[in-house]
């Protein structure tokens, strides 16, 4: 089902719309309620870091539990390795927009449904015209199928993508370089893209 034929969806896409800024994004964002299961389990709802003037953005999926606590993004195992890469190519990640596909933690870090990425794609979209970053660094597969749709990592990474007049540079999930360990190809891979960004974004 597309999101135009699903009413929850066209709703609140029309309100996210609605709103001015980041801040009145983020004091409406909590009480979301299009889904149901993600309702009843989630702690918080991590609106991501929305720095003034951030020329950066990084994308990921859906919360973790760390994140679903804290109500921050990429804070745990995954975000501890990423801020080191970020500090390797002389990132601020004071200075980045980080934001996920989803919103709320699925259960048990399942992935998000057709139906909840669908539903929350309203507000993520208008964080991102809000935020308007020069360069968007999607991180694993979800994140880049979410802005380019059906591919694969390997055949979307390592260039730049043009959607909707805005430079994607998709990239492995910290979680990626985790599993294969340090020193691995996703972690060196990841750290190339990041100074590639970093680059693009100047």
């Amino acid at each position: 089902m597309r999101a135009t034929q699903d009413p929850v969806a066209v709703e609140i896409r029309h309100r996210a719309e609605s709103l001015p800024d980041l801040a009145a994004l983020a004091a409406v964002l909590p009480g979301c309620t299009a889904c149901p299961e993600l309702v009843a389990t989630r702690h918080c709802v991590v609106v991501g870091a929305t720095p003034a003037g951030a020329r950066l953005l990084l994308m990921g999926e859906a919360p973790g539990a760390q994140e679903d606590l804290t109500g921050q993004p990429f804070v745990g195992r995954s975000g501890q390795l990423l801020d080191r890469l970020l500090a390797d190519v002389g990132i601020d990640r004071s200075a980045v927009a980080i934001l996920n596909t989803v919103k709320c933690r699925p259960p048990a870090n399942r992935p998000p449904t057709a139906v909840e990425s669908r539903r929350c794609r309203g507000w993520t979209e208008r964080q991102l015209d809000l935020i308007d970053p020069a360069v968007v660094v999607p991180l694993g597969l979800s994140a880049t199928r979410w802005f380019l749709g059906p591919t694969t990592l390997s055949a979307a990474r390592g260039r730049v993508h043009e959607v909707q007049g805005r430079r994607v540079l998709p990239t492995y999930h910290p979680s990626a370089a985790l599993r294969w360990g340090p020193g691995g190809e996703p972690e060196r891979l990841l750290r190339a893209d990041l100074a590639e960004a970093l680059r693009l974004a100047a």
